[in-house]
């Protein structure tokens, strides 16, 4: 009463309507294949040309050049020791650093990132000295400073 009943269906029919196990293979496969191509376009890629940039960057460099190492120390190249080491002059100190420690080279201050906090006010500093007129500075007078002699010599009373 509560149970209907079943009915058998033809082997046949209920093969025909599902996929062969050979067409579920090549349909992963091919859903696999295209993620490695979206990996490799999006990611790989992109990341060899970084890396080919820094190397022909790192290959290039000569006496004179102005470089930012990965520690943060701006410099100039004074004299490539070898292939895997050049001296950089830090101003009044001279290190010798590996050659690929050298995040940058600088031409002319344009490739140097600046914080955005640095940045907004460069370009604030920029619009105001534009925009207000040079201003007139005058000369404030202090107070002359009070001699040892001139202090407060009251004395407390004592009860």
């Amino acid at each position: 009463m509560f149970i209907s009943n079943a009915f058998a269906q033809d082997v046949g029919e209920a093969v025909a309507g599902q996929p062969s196990m050979a067409d579920a293979f090549w349909t992963n496969m091919g859903l696999i294949g295209l993620m490695f191509i979206l990996f490799y376009l999006l990611l790989i890629r992109p990341q060899q040309k970084r890396m080919q940039k820094q190397r022909e960057m790192l290959d290039d460099l000569k006496k004179g050049d102005k470089v930012v190492t990965g520690g943060g120390l701006y410099g100039t190249v004074s004299k490539v020791v070898s292939d895997t080491e050049v001296e950089i002059d830090l101003g009044m100190t001279k290190v010798v650093a590996m050659r690929y420690t050298i995040q940058n080279r600088i031409d002319d201050g344009k490739d140097i990132p600046l914080p955005k906090a640095a940045e907004a006010a460069a370009k604030n500093t920029k619009s105001a000295k534009k925009a207000a007129p040079a201003k007139k500075t005058t000369a404030v007078k202090k107070a002359p400073a009070k001699s040892a002699g001139t202090k407060n010599t009251k004395k407390k009373k004592t009860a």
